[in-house]
């Protein structure tokens, strides 16, 4: 067997360890990029290899797993697994998500420890040398606020569909206690706890370090059928959750070639025009966030549409120049040069 079908075969094997309900031929398929037949020519193979391999059905079709996991001659992780596991974990620490990265480091060390002597012998001196190599810079932002104690009522609540009891010092009304149905965590540079309060339907975020004293309620609680948190994250340009509008920006030809590896917008739709210029357009909330981010493209960006959007950054702009233009007014004859706070980036 060549190395490629080699590969292909374990990768396949994982995938059915891994799998509590099992996968069919058509999802082996998928998984292995490959026709129906090859999906079933590697079952057969795997049939071979692992003879613990059970078949569940489902009416009429069959699913496949490998139950008890496989063994650790078949599982060691790669240098470049390990590093990416190591990075994330130190990133995630230098943001200031302690929670999560030490989830992360705990889930090195089991990955480590499960790795047999011999090979972590020959891995450690490369991902050591990768890991010091090999660094993601740290913008300039707030830095979130994770209580493990909040995070872990919280999330043991989302898994048992119950109410969260807190005093929540942030709002019109800092202080007052508050139940939520928590529908999820938004983690970005400040973490939200999404959800609204017990006695209303429309989800609100709430800033993790305005909450104190939080508990768990019986009080059943869970999202309402077909809620999507991925969906409820992409109506808006940030955190901010008002009004859906049309968003379209025309990107002139000296920003257009930025703008085509740019992600706007998980929904944006780009057009090339005749002239060379792009066309960027999407659905968002959050136009106050979008201004903030539109400022640093300078003159590659036009707002064509939504008006208030227009609004917002012409109302950010005379703050801003309100504040700062004593200070910034050229002498007579010098022009001051204007390059984009993006073209440093």
């Amino acid at each position: 067997m060549r190395h490629e079908k080699a590969h292909s075969l374990l990768a396949l094997a994982r995938q059915l360890a891994s799998s509590a309900e099992g996968l069919t031929l058509d999802e082996m398929a998928q998984v292995l990029g490959a026709g129906r037949r090859t999906a079933e020519r590697m079952r057969d193979a795997l049939e071979a290899l692992f003879p613990q391999m059970e078949v569940v059905s489902e009416g009429a079709v069959k699913r496949f797993r490998i139950p008890g996991g496989l063994d650790g001659l078949f599982q060691s992780p790669s240098t470049e697994e390990l590093v990416e596991l190591a990075k994330a974990a130190a990133a995630l620490r230098a943001q200031g998500h302690i929670a999560r990265a030490e989830a992360l480091e705990s889930l090195e060390r089991k990955v480590r420890s499960a790795t047999k002597a011999a090979a972590l012998r020959k891995l450690t001196p490369d991902v050591d040398a990768l890991a010091r190599a090999e660094m993601s810079s740290i913008r300039a932002g707030p830095r979130p606020f994770e209580d493990p104690k909040a995070f872990a009522i919280i999330r043991r609540a989302i898994m048992a569909l119950c109410a969260v009891r807190f005093r929540y010092l942030g709002g019109s009304h800092p202080g007052e206690w508050r139940d939520v149905a928590p529908y999820g965590l938004l983690l970005e540079r400040m973490n939200y706890l999404v959800g609204p309060e017990l006695g209303t339907e429309q989800p609100r975020n709430w800033r993790l370090d305005r909450i104190a004293d939080i508990e768990l309620l019986e009080t059943p609680a869970f999202p309402p059928e077909g809620f999507d948190m991925a969906a409820y994250a992409n109506r808006s340009f940030g955190i901010y959750q008002d009004d859906v509008e049309e968003v379209r920006l025309r990107i002139p030809p000296h920003g257009a070639e930025e703008a085509r590896s740019w992600r706007f917008h998980p929904n944006q739709t780009l057009i090339e025009a005749p002239d060379g210029s792009v066309m960027v357009t999407f659905s968002s909330s959050g136009m106050l966030e979008l201004a903030w981010h539109l400022f640093t493209w300078g003159d590659k960006v036009e707002i064509l549409s939504p008006p208030r959007l227009r609004q917002v950054i012409l109302e950010e702009l005379a703050r801003s120049m309100a504040q700062h233009s004593p200070l910034l007014l050229p002498k007579p004859g010098f022009e001051t040069p204007r390059p984009s706070p993006r073209d440093s980036q």
